[in-house]
């Protein structure tokens, strides 16, 4: 299959935000006109589809350079806004890991705790990575068995982590839930084991503080160099103990003073949140929460890591305290998850590479009729606001890569350019922006996502199935012979924002793919995906 990766100056993308600018406020000329266009927007960035003016698009660009278009090449014109998708770049994977923890004791997970774009970013992608920091951007797709409806990706990738010796030094504040929730198995002792470990392996010029909290918060351990008090970290570790209620305010507001308290220059300063996120005491509200530590957050960078635990789980809490609180979320299920979150991932990730990364994806209203993000719900930027660097991005580390799915309808023989995706960040330390963007034409379409390369698949894999848990009434049909029950045009729900994407299998032919996937590819992760989807299947 084709990718296509281009790399733009930024001069010449600033160019065509000023032409985008005027397409987006010059509608109307009053406020009417400018909330209208946020509206339509907001339309192509929700889980509906957003439609295509009729026709080829006219128009033109009257940017800084003050040039009109060229025979209305979409590529040098910014387009209409309706045929923009903007969202905050995210590499948070609790979603899927709470999904099969959920499966595996034999319940369907509840609905709201499905976050598509958080299956899909659950596995590995061979991106093409950048040189230094920054971002590469590869744009492939191929067509659905519903006609004239295909799956476009986006991937964004950044370098490779560094060896554990070239990395700046971390700071790292952990702040651990030991209320009485937390005392039953796979909780606080998997927190404990997961951290020893760790401690271990951080570096000599690491640096560890350890907070708690129950129905109060206690800093255990000020901000320690690890050197030769590796022993004391590991005491701190071992003296926690489950208590009473759950004032995960305290605890954030508390760890974050900490973190502050033992902030280190050149360091890289991380907040890391051990919880079921079963709040009960204090402040219970997200936004109540991150409003008390707003300085420290913006003044000092400092950046939130949650790690969700247990079978009774407050995702929405977690998830919205790590996306507000610039940073990311995962979940662990059992000592292999812990081990390879606490001793693999924080580790490789914990520098940052950039700050605030927001893309955008515009569509050639000439080759595309409608196109819908699968996902982000949660993490919609207003398009107007892709270019200001006010409004809160995603943060995102080295070794880390981002996907979104889109499902894209061409028009009828459409032939060309597609879509160009754009993204945006600031330098975590000079705070400087930079931009790289990549094409892609309806020519690298393939035939079926069922024949297209192994990261195609495997993405198209977790996003019907992540779209199946997440339909408004049950997930879809598991008689794969019964296509139309099954399909976008028959079971997409305009109400809730659910239901199936164009081409979607049922569930127990989803299993099959995804076993033949796995056993192909030899990948335990794939091998997982199938067997989380052949619980669900036997759940409906």
């Amino acid at each position: 299959m084709k990718r296509y990766r281009t790399r733009r100056p930024v001069g010449a993308l600033l160019a065509l935000t000023a032409a985008g600018g005027l397409l987006l406020t010059g509608c109307g000329g009053g406020d009417d006109a400018a909330q209208g266009a946020k509206d339509t927007a907001a339309d192509s960035r929700g889980g509906g589809y957003a439609p295509a003016p009729d026709g080829p698009r006219g128009g033109t660009s009257t940017g800084e350079a003050g040039e009109t278009g060229k025979n209305g090449d979409s590529r040098e014109v910014a387009p209409d806004p309706d045929h923009l998708s903007t969202f905050a770049l995210d590499v948070d994977t609790a979603s899927y890991g709470y999904a099969r923890r959920t499966l595996s004791e034999g319940r369907l997970p509840d609905p709201s705790t499905v976050r598509p774009e958080e299956f899909v970013n659950s596995f590995r992608q061979d991106y093409d990575r950048p040189d230094g920091d920054g971002f590469t951007v590869s744009v492939d797709g191929a067509r659905t068995d519903e006609e004239d409806w295909s799956l476009v990706r986006v991937g964004l990738a950044t370098r490779a982590a560094e060896q554990r010796g070239e990395r700046p030094p971390a700071a790292l504040t952990f702040v651990i839930d030991v209320s009485g929730s937390m005392g039953e198995p796979g909780r606080l002792d998997l927190a404990q084991d997961s951290l020893a470990t760790m401690t271990d392996q951080l570096r000599d010029d690491d640096s560890v503080a350890l907070v708690t909290f129950s129905d109060e918060a206690e800093t255990v351990l000020p901000m320690t160099r690890l050197g030769d008090h590796r022993d004391r970290v590991h005491d701190a570790i071992d003296s926690l103990e489950p208590a009473e209620s759950t004032n995960l305010g305290a605890g954030v507001e508390t760890g974050y003073d900490t973190a502050v308290e033992g902030r280190r220059e050149g360091a890289t300063n991380r907040v890391v949140l051990v919880s079921d996120a079963l709040a009960n005491t204090g402040d219970t509200d997200a936004d109540t929460i991150l409003e008390r530590i707003a300085d420290e957050r913006r003044e000092h960078g400092i950046t939130l890591f949650g790690v969700g635990v247990g079978s009774d789980y407050g995702d929405a809490l977690m998830e919205r305290l790590a996306d507000k609180g610039d940073g990311h979320t995962t979940y662990v299920s059992d000592a292999e998850d812990a081990r390879e979150v606490f001793c693999e991932q924080l580790p490789r990730h914990i520098e940052l590479t950039a700050r605030d990364a927001k893309a955008q994806v515009a569509f050639d209203p000439e080759t595309v009729a409608e196109f819908r993000l699968v996902g982000y719900d949660n993490r919609q930027v207003a398009d107007e606001d892709f270019r200001d660097d006010r409004v809160d991005g995603g943060e995102v580390g080295p070794g880390h890569t981002v996907t979104a799915l889109y499902a894209v309808r061409t028009r009828p023989g459409a032939d060309g350019h597609l879509a160009t995706a754009t993204v945006r960040w600031l330098d975590p330390d000079s705070r400087t922006p930079h931009e790289e963007s990549g094409d892609v034409e309806t020519d690298a379409l393939g035939d079926s996502v069922w024949e297209a390369e192994r990261g195609l698949r495997v993405t198209a894999t977790a996003a019907y199935f992540a779209d199946a848990l997440r339909s408004s009434s049950s997930p879809a049909s598991s008689d794969s012979s019964d296509s139309s029950d099954s399909s976008y045009s028959s079971s997409y729900d305009g109400d809730t924002g659910h239901g199936s994407l164009p081409g979607a299998p049922g569930l127990g032919e989803l299993a099959e793919r995804a076993g033949s996937l796995a056993g192909r590819t030899e990948d335990e992760d794939v091998r997982r995906l199938a067997e989380a989807i052949g619980t669900a299947n036997r759940l409906t």
